[in-house]
């Protein structure tokens, strides 16, 4: 998984998001004012319990990144202070699950949310971060999008649902009987009901000119940077937050649990928590369904070292903590092997923990401003001087 973290990290990092540490644990009422009473977090999957103090809190293990962004946020007085804010997390997130492939009780989040932007192209921008991150680990995915509409458009689409639904009544579920008049729009993302879902009314028939512009405007921006869309008017999210543009990147290879990273916006949420009205959009990644795409891609990459010292010797020893260190500097992977054992063990040692080379230094290479370097793959051995070991290495390593 930790590539795909890695990888995830960079990408922010070059978009100048800054980390932000969010708690596991919060009080029960941060996820039902965010995440909505009505969606299955809140209704079925958190894990809450009472504290001991003497009110009786009750509080929850996050089952998502967003709303613990957003309450620092506020707490923090930046939606007032300095609206504009870019940040990324990354930890454990729980949910009361039905173990199965692709779907845990605690799983791992990667997340990303931009606070104080209500342009097109932000969305874009968020839509372009997720592929980088899919481009840059090689899985192929497409992206699906959809608009949902704001407070301007979605009263009319919300009426329109709960006319169809009513309709159905016979057909739906029961959790899609609760939801007709509570949260129609939910209907959309039932499991159940999936099939009967893709003969409701479509969220882009409602759409208001500034809300139609808007989802136009980002499907442009994101083509025109290389991340082709394609739209699906079913796509609503598991959410009660969102607004306007919603969207999923589904893996190849994966089966039902094949969404890798999905988000959206959320302009009222903010408000909704109790801080000024800042608009806001993120995403989420599994870390975890991405390393399972990496491994349905077979891309799962060597989980060895670059390469393995071997100092021959008392005297050989500080020479190599020294080329070690300068190595590890290069932002190589180097293991130090014990200096007491025979060259055929450690090299064994070397092949059996996936080194891609072993560096090899005696009292002759010291004086000399040499080491050996030998491919484990290949089983090539040269001679290289000390200051090019690091590019030799990076060379062997890439072929």
């Amino acid at each position: 998984m930790a590539i795909a973290e890695d990888r995830a990290r960079e990408v922010a990092r070059r978009h100048n998001f800054s980390e932000i540490r969010i708690p596991a644990l919060e009080r029960i009422e941060l996820f039902a004012r965010s995440s909505g009473e009505t969606s299955d977090i809140v209704e079925k999957q958190m894990y809450s319990f009472a504290d001991r103090d003497e009110a009786g809190t009750i509080v929850a293990l996050r089952p998502e990144g967003t709303p613990g962004v957003v309450r620092a946020y506020i707490e923090a007085g930046l939606d007032r202070s300095d609206p504009e804010q870019r940040f990324f997390y990354s930890g454990p997130v729980f949910r009361r699950e039905r173990p199965q492939k692709g779907r845990y009780r605690q799983f791992y989040q990667f997340g990303v949310e931009v606070f104080g932007r209500v342009d097109a192209a932000c969305d874009a921008e968020i839509l372009i971060m997720g592929d980088e991150i899919i481009k840059s680990l090689g899985i192929a995915a497409r992206c699906e999008i959809n608009s949902i509409g704001d407070a301007t458009c979605r009263p009319a689409y919300r009426a329109a649902l709960i006319e169809w639904g009513r309709a159905h009544l016979e057909q739906l579920c029961e959790d899609c009987h609760n939801r007709i008049d509570r949260n129609p729009i939910r209907i959309l993302d039932c499991k159940i009901d999936a099939k009967l879902a893709a003969t409701a009314p479509s969220s882009l028939d409602y759409l208001c000119d500034d809300c139609r512009v808007h989802f136009d405007s980002v499907r442009e921006l994101a083509a025109v940077a290389g991340v082709e869309t394609a739209v699906n008017p079913r796509l609503v999210r598991g959410l009660d937050y969102y607004t306007r543009t919603a969207f999923e990147f589904i893996a190849e290879g994966l089966g039902a649990q094949s969404t890798v990273i999905g988000g959206g916006r959320y302009d009222g949420l903010v408000e909704a928590m109790g801080g000024a009205k800042v608009a806001g959009i993120g995403f989420g990644m599994g870390v975890d369904r991405m390393a399972l795409a990496l491994e349905a891609a077979n891309l799962v990459p060597a989980a060895g070292p670059d390469a393995v010292m071997i100092a021959m010797g008392a005297s050989a020893l500080k020479s190599a903590i020294v080329i070690v260190r300068e190595l590890r500097a290069a932002n190589l992977r180097v293991e130090m092997l014990s200096s007491e054992r025979k060259l055929k063990a450690l090299l064994t040692r070397a092949v059996k923990i996936g080194a891609r080379c072993a560096v090899i230094i005696g009292e002759d290479e010291v004086a000399r401003g040499c080491a050996q370097l030998k491919d484990l793959k290949t089983s090539e051995q040269r001679e290289v001087p000390a200051g090019d070991l690091a590019r030799e290495i990076a060379t062997v390593r890439n072929t």
